[in-house]
């Protein structure tokens, strides 16, 4: 078992009802949830919108493999309503999005297959190649994890903010 940090964001329709469910269905699907940060208000990252985000983080205790939780958080964006991700980092507004940022002191570089769609495949990093450079992930991790290290970098979620 490993502690899986995943950031949560949403900047249209009932965004905390997004959050909220996004948190319960993940934790049916992929494990106990083992703290939940307050939720948020930031403006929007890399685009101009005139809807806010609200965005979260997560720490759920699983025994998921990285691919598997990847395949899982997508498909949980669908069922809240997203159908359009963001590439080549352009992006835009969204109801939800759930982005995968450390898995333990897991440092991973792949694409994969995803099983049973046909050659369709996924990029995964961990940790997340961006957390470090956001304060919408950056403070909700900081409220619940401030000394953990981040496995790169190596410093502490705190002096990673403190930087920002």
């Amino acid at each position: 078992m490993k502690d899986l940090y995943v950031g949560l964001g949403g900047n249209l329709g009932n965004r905390e009802q997004l959050l909220n469910k996004a948190v319960e269905i993940l934790t049916e699907r992929m494990g106990e949830l083992k703290s939940l940060s307050a939720f948020y208000e930031t403006e929007p990252w890399g685009f101009h919108s005139d809807h806010s985000f609200l965005n979260a983080v997560a720490v759920f205790r699983t025994d998921k493999m990285p691919e598997e939780i990847l395949c899982l958080t997508q498909t949980v964006e669908r069922e809240l309503g997203r159908f359009r991700k963001s590439t080549a980092q352009e992006y835009a507004d969204r109801p939800i999005d759930i982005d995968l940022l450390l898995y333990g002191d897991m440092v991973l570089e792949e694409d994969f297959e995803v099983p049973g769609a046909d050659g369709v495949s996924m990029h995964l990093s961990l940790p997340h190649p961006l957390m470090h450079k956001r304060r919408f992930v950056m403070e909700p991790l900081v409220e619940i994890a401030p000394n953990v290290m981040h496995p790169l970098l190596q410093k502490t979620f705190r002096e990673i903010l403190e930087e920002l």
